[in-house]
């Protein structure tokens, strides 16, 4: 396949599956098995496309925080957020220095698919059975922090996924307000990701070799598509559940465990 029909793909690829529930990750990992691997500076690239969409969807609200900080409820809202990035943070920065690596089989990755459209076919019934809740408490913004580094340790799992479900069993049992303050902390989070990453790929020359055209085009088809499926997303939550994308999960999962050799 042409490279910029390759990066198109990746880019489309990550744009999709960035902020749904079914793990980028993932997705990425399965498809450079077949395409080809692509370079830390590569992936973390498409994937500023994806948080630069989000970005620019949420905007009106990031505004209205920062500007109107003072008042109460948004200054609350705030400090929820931070809490829940630094948790991340402060917790990622310790796997790295473990030397954390994503896994170079994909057979974890479907166990990872599997378990987690089962964990969010549970979580999305129990949810059901709470009151509609629309506030962000204190266990909700600790919870969400942890829970972003799960994700992040155990590729497949999806760190909307984890983040959204973690909310709304911790408390904010409202779909769409869960989905807003997962996808708000994801932003620092995921901007932070991306800089450290390309910090490290610049100072140790990772960015000499790369080819920008191909990295140039991935991060336009990201950002595009992130930003058309998060705005589907947005208004799907309103009247759907997220069965749909549990079921997807478990579906690849256990087909690629099927199709695929052991420790494939």
């Amino acid at each position: 396949m042409p490279d910029f029909l390759n990066a198109i793909l990746l880019g489309i690829i990550e744009g999709v599956t960035e902020f749904l529930p079914i793990s980028s990750t993932g997705h990425l990992l399965i498809a450079e098995r077949w395409l080809g691997a692509r370079s830390d500076l590569f992936n973390v690239v498409i994937q500023a496309g994806a948080i630069l969409a989000v970005t620019f969807i949420y905007w009106g609200r990031i505004w209205e925080l920062l500007v109107n900080w003072r008042r109460p409820e948004n200054r609350d809202y705030l400090m929820k957020l931070i809490v829940a990035f630094l948790i991340t943070a402060a917790l990622g920065l310790i796997v790295t220095k473990m030397g954390f690596k994503l896994p170079d089989h994909i057979t974890p990755i479907a166990w990872a698919l599997v378990i987690g459209g089962v964990w969010m076919l549970a979580a999305e019934r129990l949810a059901a059975r709470q009151a509609d809740r629309t506030e962000v408490t204190w266990r909700v913004a600790i919870l969400v922090g942890l829970a972003q580094i799960v994700a992040g340790v155990f590729p497949g799992t999806s760190r909307s996924a984890a983040t959204i479900f973690t909310a709304m069993l911790a408390g904010t049992s409202n779909r769409a307000a869960a989905t807003e303050f997962a996808f708000l902390v994801g932003i620092p989070t995921m901007y932070a990701a991306s800089a450290y990453e390309l910090f490290k790929q610049f100072r140790h020359g990772g960015a000499v070799q790369e080819d920008w055209t191909a990295l140039v085009i991935a991060f336009v088809v990201s950002t595009i598509t992130a930003f058309v499926a998060v705005k589907w997303l947005l208004g799907y939550i309103r009247s759907h559940r997220f069965t749909p994308f549990a079921i997807y999960r478990i579906v690849l999962g256990a087909a690629l465990l099927l199709l695929l050799p052991a420790g494939g």
